[in-house]
């Protein structure tokens, strides 16, 4: 992928269920735009199980991976994988957390969003926190509105939540835009600070 200014690069948040559901969305927002980053697609949508489906990757290795973490949290707080869902395999664990993930994401609206800016996907996955909220630092996304953990949610048998999806990657990030947004959905525009900020 060729290299852009840096302040050219986007990235694609989603403000989750349970981040539009506690009323989060205007919090969420001012972050990014306190920061210098700005917003040039946003809307809010009830996504179809199709479209999240579509929007997680689906390789054996990727879920495998889900899998292997799921057993990891469940040895380190000393719970039997196969008493909790009926099997030890990484891969079968891997598609029930998928599975929850899907039912999660489609609980209710989401607000998808493009942030552009000085690296905004290291940016915005700063501002967001460490994915697992229990985890994430006080100033964060995560770190001041939420306590959820990995443990909490295996032992439920649903996905975490974590308020907030923010590409990883700028490969992700325009794959992510590409899958969520149409062209015609994109504004871009000079922020008013602009000259004096950068």
């Amino acid at each position: 992928m060729s290299k852009k200014h840096p302040k050219e690069e986007r990235t694609l948040i989603l403000i989750k269920p349970d981040g539009v559901k506690r009323g989060l969305v205007g919090d969420i927002l001012e972050r990014f735009e306190a920061r210098g980053l700005k917003l040039i697609g946003l809307s809010m949508i009830w996504p179809t199980k199709e479209q999240i489906h579509e929007h997680y990757p689906k390789s054996k290795e990727w879920i495998t991976r889900v899998g292997e973490k799921t057993l990891a949290t469940y040895k380190k707080y000393g719970y039997d994988a196969v008493e909790e869902v009926g099997t030890s395999d990484p891969y079968e664990i891997g598609q029930m957390v998928r599975d929850w993930v899907l039912e999660y994401m489609t609980s209710g609206p989401l607000v998808k969003g493009i942030v552009k800016g000085i690296h905004a996907i290291d940016m915005v996955r700063k501002i967001a926190g460490n994915t697992m909220p229990a985890f994430s630092e006080m100033g964060t996304i995560r770190g001041d509105y939420s306590v959820d953990s990995p443990a909490a949610a295996n032992k439920d048998k649903r996905s975490v939540h974590n308020i907030i999806h923010a590409s990883e990657t700028e490969e992700e990030a325009e794959h992510e835009i590409k899958f969520w947004f149409s062209a015609e959905e994109i504004h871009d525009y000079k922020r008013a600070e602009e000259d004096i900020m950068f």
